[in-house]
């Protein structure tokens, strides 16, 4: 990027944003990298706790168990094109997550109905929240954080936002009315873009 790009090539000028999958791997890449980021906005995360059979958070829990039914009934890769969005959300994840190359692309927690242990700890493994504590020296050297969600993800956000304030890790935090992915426009327009205008040094001579 700062070859190619009209960039300032210092951490202080640089912010991490994502939604919704990209809100995980903002979580993710900022856990491992205040030496390139120095402010992170996560903008509705999925995936921060581990889901389905391993899910921790009992609303995670109820709000899965119809995916978990759902992706039961898949049999070859062909049943998954009439998957819902949330259904085929966990196929990509298990393909990042616990790829099996000999069953393509359906190695997922459950298998017939009966969680596959082997599996659930793939996807605990990838769940920020279950390894956020190795990275709190980390996320101590960013110079702002903000956090925001608007749906069922919620939960998660707010376990998120909750540990940064025990920890004493200084972020903002909104829950506001809507579906996953309405007024993303605005959420950028009026709250990203500003959040980054406040944080980020725009000068050659940043510290």
């Amino acid at each position: 990027m700062d070859t190619h790009s009209r960039t300032i090539p210092n951490r202080v000028s640089r912010g991490l944003v994502g939604h919704s999958m990209g809100g995980y791997g903002a979580a993710r890449l900022g856990m491992r990298h205040p030496d390139v980021f120095s402010s992170l906005y996560v903008m509705s995360p999925c995936c921060l706790s581990p889901m389905g059979s391993g899910a921790t958070n009992p609303v995670m829990q109820q709000a899965m168990a119809p995916v978990e039914k759902e992706l039961d009934s898949v049999k070859t890769p062909a049943d998954a094109a009439g998957l819902s969005l949330f259904a085929r959300a966990r196929l990509a994840s298990a393909a990042a997550w616990s790829p099996d190359p000999k069953n393509p692309p359906l190695y997922l927690p459950n298998k017939d109905g009966v969680p596959q242990p082997e599996v659930i700890a793939k996807w605990t493994a990838n769940a920020p929240l279950a390894f956020i504590d190795q990275y709190i020296g980390n996320l101590r050297q960013y110079r702002a954080g903000a956090i925001d969600d608007r749906d069922g993800l919620r939960f998660d956000a707010i376990q998120l936002h909750q540990i940064l304030d025990d920890y004493g890790l200084a972020n903002s935090f909104e829950i506001y009315h809507g579906t996953h992915t309405s007024g993303v426009a605005d959420r950028f327009q009026n709250h990203v873009i500003p959040f980054f205008s406040r944080n980020l040094c725009a000068t050659d001579n940043c510290q």
